[in-house]
């Protein structure tokens, strides 16, 4: 029973070090990681039955604030976050989190895999607009309403799947501002933060959480947003961007044949 118990543990650690990492580097809060995995184990383990998809959105959004502030913290003190926009774009995405998060109590869990299915194809669709953009920080000028209704929605769809909304905020931040790389990666961190504690606050209230496994994936979440943050600056991001890209199609495929047998 024991051994049982703490190869739960050592699993939960695993995903969490791994969908840190990964969505550090990349500037996402690694959701896209850890709900599949969970999905999955919850699917075809009975020592995973409690994770039903809202707890699962509850786990993924705090182990995410731990997370995004390992890499923030390490984005900071290497100077890589544009603040202005970064907090331009919380005065949306924060509302958005916390309706996202309400609605989520009305989600089915049986049609759960399939919606998030669909939104992972949509994410790795995503990913293809940095492709085109270059490297050099030229800050264009934005109309502020559109930012606000841009990171509304992202906020939204954040609370809702409790994912950190990454894949969407540095496609919009390139797109928007015309920032690196590099930069938007961080900043979309800095954003994921905030609007991570807010969501994660509205699945607390609305006892969307196992605390006793919360703790084993804040502690994967801390190593691995530390590790992915200072790889962002060794290891060429394109690289790792498009195994990411066709796990997202390979997993959200089978998310949406699942959600519809």
């Amino acid at each position: 029973m024991m051994e049982g118990i703490l190869l739960i543990y050592v699993i939960c650690l695993i995903i969490g070090v791994a969908a840190a990492f990964a969505g550090s580097l990349v500037g996402m809060g690694g959701g896209v990681i850890l709900i599949p995995s969970l999905l999955f184990l919850y699917q075809y383990s009975d020592a995973f039955a409690w994770a039903v998809p809202q707890v699962i959105v509850g786990i993924s959004l705090i182990t995410m604030v731990f997370t995004a502030f390992a890499s923030t913290i390490s984005y900071v003190r290497n100077k890589r976050i544009n603040l202005k926009i970064g907090l331009l774009f919380l005065t949306g995405s924060i509302p958005g989190g916390i309706i996202g998060a309400w609605l989520n109590q009305f989600i089915n869990a049986d049609y759960f895999s399939l919606y998030f299915g669909i939104l992972m194809i949509v994410l790795s669709f995503l990913f293809l607009i940095k492709r085109e953009i270059r490297t050099d920080d030229s800050p264009q000028k934005t109309p502020v309403i559109s930012v606000f209704l841009i990171s509304l929605l992202i906020g939204a769809i954040s609370g809702l799947f409790g994912i950190g909304g990454g894949a969407m905020i540095v496609p919009a931040m390139l797109f928007l501002f015309g920032l690196s790389i590099h930069t938007a990666t961080a900043t979309s961190m800095f954003v994921i933060l905030f609007i991570s504690i807010m969501s994660a606050g509205t699945h607390i209230a609305l006892g969307h959480v196992v605390w006793e496994y919360v703790i084993v994936f804040i502690i994967g979440a801390w190593i691995g947003g530390t590790l992915g943050a200072k790889a962002n600056q060794l290891i060429d991001s394109n690289i790792l961007e498009w195994i990411l890209r066709l796990m997202l199609i390979v997993v959200g495929i089978r998310l949406i044949i699942e959600g519809l047998m």
